[in-house]
């Protein structure tokens, strides 16, 4: 089985995103834990205290347990490799983005799910295994996740589909609940908004294992922070992601694989 791929979020980046969706500054949090100021400050500035981070995973509305164990930095997900899903993995300003593709190798055909910074080894793998690329699927439309957009559907003559709530230069608008086919697979779009204005999902049937690609919505073991609302992101991640199946793998927009029971047991903002 392959090694770990590191997690998206650490301990501070958990912490920002939540005291920024609470609107609580350090010295806020500090009281409601009854800690010092310089201890919350210090876990976030990544100095681990396990004392500290269990009194204030509660003021955050985070799991205690599961925030202390992104603290110590003792869990990840299981490598898990799906045969007809492939990641790309590319480079964007001081960060990385995944996209995705599914295969249909019995029809010949394939499903992209956003392009990331750069769509060429995408474009290696349909050239090399003689895939038609039939549709480009946009989780949403941040920079990262759709920069080369314009490559991808000049080389495949794909159709793109975007949310209505985030209109993307050639791509056709969708409302969420839409679905696709494309040979065996069934695609389903679930609206996971919060991260983003109109963030999608997409629930695809017909693989080896049901997958959700969840673009920013939830991270392994975090999620993308609330950007346009916070709690609209918790309570979509919850009802639209984690309703899902256990088995289901999360293809996030960043980081690892993960599932969703994983998750749920896991993740600081969705564990009991």
């Amino acid at each position: 089985m392959s090694k770990h791929i590191p997690l998206e979020d650490k301990l501070p980046d958990i912490l920002g995103k939540a005291m920024r969706g609470l609107q609580l500054s350090p010295t806020e949090v500090a009281a409601r834990a009854g800690v010092g100021v310089d201890a919350v400050e210090s876990l976030c500035e990544g100095v681990f205290d396990e004392n500290t981070t269990r009194a204030v995973a509660p003021v955050l509305a985070l799991s205690p347990g599961a925030l202390a164990a992104s603290g110590r930095e003792t869990w990840n997900p299981e490598p898990r490799k799906i045969a007809s899903l492939q990641t790309f993995t590319t480079a964007f300003e001081d960060m990385t983005v995944n996209s995705y593709l599914a295969v249909d190798r019995a029809a010949g055909t394939a499903v992209a799910f956003d392009t990331g910074a750069d769509s060429s080894g995408m474009i290696d793998f349909l050239s090399k295994e003689k895939l038609s690329l039939k549709l480009i699927l946009i989780t949403h439309s941040h920079p990262d996740h759709i920069a080369d957009l314009a490559r991808l559907q000049t080389f495949s003559g794909a159709q793109v589909f975007t949310s209505t709530a985030e209109p993307v230069e050639g791509a056709q608008q969708i409302e969420a609940g839409g679905t696709f086919s494309c040979g065996a697979l069934k695609i389903e779009s679930r609206l996971t908004w919060g991260h983003s204005r109109g963030g999608l999902t997409y629930v695809v049937t017909g693989l080896e294992q049901t997958i959700a690609v969840v673009g920013d919505a939830i991270f392994a073991g975090s999620m993308g922070g609330g950007r346009v609302s916070y709690q609209d992101a918790l309570r979509t991640n919850r009802s639209e992601i984690l309703s899902l199946s256990d088995d289901t793998v999360l293809c996030p927009g960043h980081g690892p694989l993960t599932t969703v029971g994983e998750e749920k047991a896991h993740n600081p903002f969705f564990a009991a």
